[in-house]
């Protein structure tokens, strides 16, 4: 049986928690600008995030190795959640998202996505019992009206179905992304499922540039931002371990803190993030309708945190399979 962390504690743990999730929404929140600094210096996105994905691998294996103090049989037990993690959560999300912008504008697919936290709590709700409040809902709404404002997808968006249903189908990686985190099976270090489903995922993302799932075309000319001009390799390099490995490190150690539902409403700081690092690197500075929405953002996150159970009332299914 495996425990599942829920959205109870308090106190340190809580306050540490939530330092996590910031930490891991700012890093993801870099790798847009890193990343397309790269493609527009001739990568294509699927190299760029397989080379990103590997890196951190690279970079996490060590340290998982030294975490696991040679119970190698833990690794053997949990390489069905490690495979899944990296299947789904890593890799089955990137492709979906990548197949989404194919048919749809970024920012609709984005928005898409980004409603992994409202199926975080339906299924919170329907396998586990943990009925979302009416602060929870409301923090739902605002948290989705700012992904609006932020996205700037209401004037002139196209979509297609075919685009929807890869956007929805990133949106289930994202939010198995914030399930799976929450597991912690036997005491299984948050580096280990990070390394190991980093390492399966980019695997996967190579081989599906290889065969032609995704386009695959990497780059050796220098990446240009906002004033300045570097080589290729310190965004890719800040892109393995800072939006990568620190970024999935710090999402779990969040996860297992806050619980799945609460980590995957502050994840939406993301976009913040995001629009402040593209100011900083590509000199495009957000509009004032868009610092509205991320202003009803963290209105959501604060609506869904003072919404959860106080400790004590913690749901009845506090244990079993995710």
């Amino acid at each position: 049986m495996a425990t599942m962390t829920h959205d109870t504690q308090v106190g340190g743990r809580m306050r540490a928690g939530l330092g996590f999730a910031l930490l891991s929404a700012s890093s993801f929140g870099l790798s847009g600008p890193l990343a397309r600094g790269l493609m527009d210096a001739g990568w294509s996105s699927a190299a760029a995030v397989a080379a990103r994905v590997l890196l951190a691998a690279a970079v996490l294996t060590p340290i998982a190795a030294v975490r696991l103090r040679g119970r190698w049989s833990l690794l053997r037990r949990t390489a069905p959640l490690i495979t899944a993690y990296g299947l789904v959560a890593v890799a089955g999300c990137q492709l979906a998202f990548f197949n989404a912008v194919a048919h749809m504008e970024v920012g609709v697919a984005l928005l898409v996505e980004y409603t992994a936290p409202v199926a975080v709590v339906g299924w919170l709700w329907l396998r586990h019992g943990q009925r979302p409040t009416r602060l929870t809902v409301l923090g739902g709404v605002l948290g989705l009206l700012g992904l609006l404002l932020v996205l700037d997808v209401v004037s002139g968006a196209r979509a297609s179905a075919v685009g929807v249903l890869w956007a929805l189908a990133a949106m289930v990686g994202a939010a198995v992304y914030f399930v799976l985190n929450a597991r912690d099976p036997d005491g299984l270090p948050g580096v280990v499922l990070a390394a190991g489903g980093l390492l399966v995922g980019g695997v996967v993302l190579v081989l599906a540039g290889a065969v032609g799932i995704v386009p695959f075309a990497v780059s050796a000319e220098p990446v240009a931002f906002d004033g300045f001009t570097v080589a290729w390799w310190p965004p890719l390099l800040a892109l393995g371990v800072v939006t990568a490995a620190l970024a999935y490190v710090a999402g779990i150690a969040a996860t297992r803190r806050l619980g799945s539902r609460l980590a995957s409403f502050v994840a939406l700081t993301e976009v913040v993030m995001a629009l402040v690092f593209a100011w900083l690197l590509l000199g495009e500075a957000p509009g004032p309708v868009q610092l509205a929405g991320g202003a009803l953002i963290l209105g959501g996150v604060v609506a869904v945190k003072l919404g959860e159970p106080r400790r004590g009332r913690a749901p009845r299914s506090a244990k079993g399979p995710a």
